[in-house]
C-alpha cells in the first residue's frame, strides 16, 4: 500500500498530520465525503444566515479533539463516523418526522445507512467490524449523556461560538488548554474555564441551536420537505444526498403550494410568539452543559461549585421548555 498522509488545517486545533492508513481511508470514503455537502446548521447555513460549516468539518474536528486528548485509533474512527448518517439539511429532518425535541433521526438510522455504504469494506480491510462503531456510548471521550462534556458537544460549541460572536480565538484556546482526561472522561482542571464553558454554551444554544427564529425557519423548511415528499418532488432517497442536490429538486418542482412554502424560507421571514393563533408549535431540543471540574484531586460538577451557574442553567431550561407557538410573518410583498 502506498504511503500517504492527510494534513488537516483546522481553525480550532491547528495543523495536524494524519498518518494512520485506516483514518485516512475512512476520511476519503464516499460516505464521509458526502458530509462535505451536508451543512451543520441545515437550512440556516444553506441560505447564509449561519456559517456554512459542514458535517465533515465537525466530524474531523471531533476526531482531532479525541486525538488531542489521547484517544485510541478506534475512538478516533468512531469520532469520524459519529455523524455519518446525517441526512441533507441535518436536524431539519427531525422536524420533518416530528421529533425536533429529540433530534435523533440520524442515530436511529445509523446502522441501516452505514450498511449500504463503502464503510464496512473500508473498515474490514483493517480488521475492524463496522458494527463496533454504532454505539457511540462505548467511546467515553466521544460521547457522554448530557450535560457532561464530550468531544462531540465540545467541538460543535468551540466551532460555532466564534461565528456567533460569543468567543475569541483566545477564549477557545483558553478552554482547550484546560480540558483533561480523568478516569476516561473529559473534565476541566480550572474553575474559570469551566464557568466560561458552562455560561457561553447556554448563550450559544439561545443564539442559534435553540433560537426562536432559527427553530421557526427549520419548521418552515420541514413543511416544504413534507410537501415535496407528498407530491413526489423529492423522495426519501434524496434526503440521503446533499443539501444542494435536495434543495435544487425542491426548487425545480412545479407544485404551486410547495413553491409558496419555499418562498417563506428566507432571512426576511419573521416569527411572532402567538399562543392565540399560531401557525405551528414546536418543542425543540435544549442544550446545556454542566462541566465536571477537577480540583484538588476531586471531580465535581460546576453546578455544585457555582450556585449562580446552577440557578442560571435551571432558569434557562425552565424558561425555554414546552411547545413554542409560532406565527409566521412573511417577507413584505411575498405571498403568505
Amino acid at each position: 500500500m502506498q504511503e500517504k498522509n492527510i494534513i488537516v488545517d483546522d481553525p480550532i486545533y491547528g495543523r495536524t498530520t494524519i498518518t494512520e492508513p485506516v483514518l485516512i481511508d475512512v476520511m476519503l470514503s464516499a460516505a464521509m465525503r458526502r458530509l462535505q455537502g451536508v451543512l451543520q446548521h441545515g437550512i440556516t447555513g444553506l441560505i447564509s444566515v449561519t456559517r456554512a460549516t459542514t458535517r465533515y468539518e465537525h466530524s474531523v474536528g471531533v476526531m482531532l479533539l479525541v486525538r488531542r486528548l489521547g484517544g485510541p485509533v478506534a475512538e478516533q474512527i468512531a469520532a469520524l463516523l459519529h455523524d455519518v448518517s446525517h441526512t441533507a439539511f441535518s436536524h431539519v429532518i427531525d422536524h420533518v418526522f416530528g421529533a425536533p425535541d429529540s433530534q435523533s433521526y440520524h442515530d436511529e438510522m445509523k446502522e441501516q445507512y452505514v450498511a449500504g455504504t463503502d464503510l464496512p469494506a473500508v473498515l474490514a480491510d483493517y480488521g475492524y467490524d463496522w458494527h463496533d462503531f454504532l454505539d457511540e456510548t462505548t467511546f467515553p471521550l466521544l460521547e457522554q449523556p448530557a450535560p457532561a462534556l464530550c468531544a462531540d458537544r465540545l467541538d460543535y460549541f468551540l466551532r460555532d461560538s466564534p461565528d456567533l460572536g460569543l468567543a475569541t480565538a483566545g477564549d477557545v484556546a483558553f478552554a482547550l488548554s484546560h480540558l483533561v482526561v480523568h478516569d476516561g472522561r473529559i473534565v476541566v482542571d480550572n474553575l474559570e474555564a469551566a464557568r466560561w464553558l458552562g455560561y457561553i454554551y447556554i448563550a450559544a444554544d439561545e443564539a442559534s441551536w435553540a433560537n426562536f427564529w432559527e427553530v421557526g425557519l427549520y419548521e418552515l423548511t420541514a413543511g416544504a420537505i413534507r410537501r415535496g415528499l407528498a407530491v413526489g418532488a423529492i423522495t426519501l432517497e434524496d434526503i440521503w444526498s446533499t443539501d444542494d442536490a435536495a434543495w435544487a429538486k425542491l426548487q425545480a418542482a412545479g407544485d404551486a403550494e410547495l413553491q409558496r412554502q419555499l418562498r417563506l424560507i428566507s432571512p426576511r421571514t419573521q416569527f411572532v410568539w402567538d399562543a392565540a393563533r399560531p401557525d405551528f408549535s414546536v418543542s425543540t431540543k435544549l442544550r446545556t452543559i454542566d462541566p465536571d471540574v477537577l480540583l484538588d484531586g476531586m471531580v465535581r460538577p460546576l453546578s455544585t461549585l457555582d450556585p449562580h451557574f446552577a440557578h442560571h442553567r435551571a432558569s434557562y431550561l425552565s424558561s425555554k421548555s414546552g411547545p413554542w407557538p409560532f406565527r409566521v410573518v412573511p417577507p413584505s410583498g411575498s405571498e403568505s
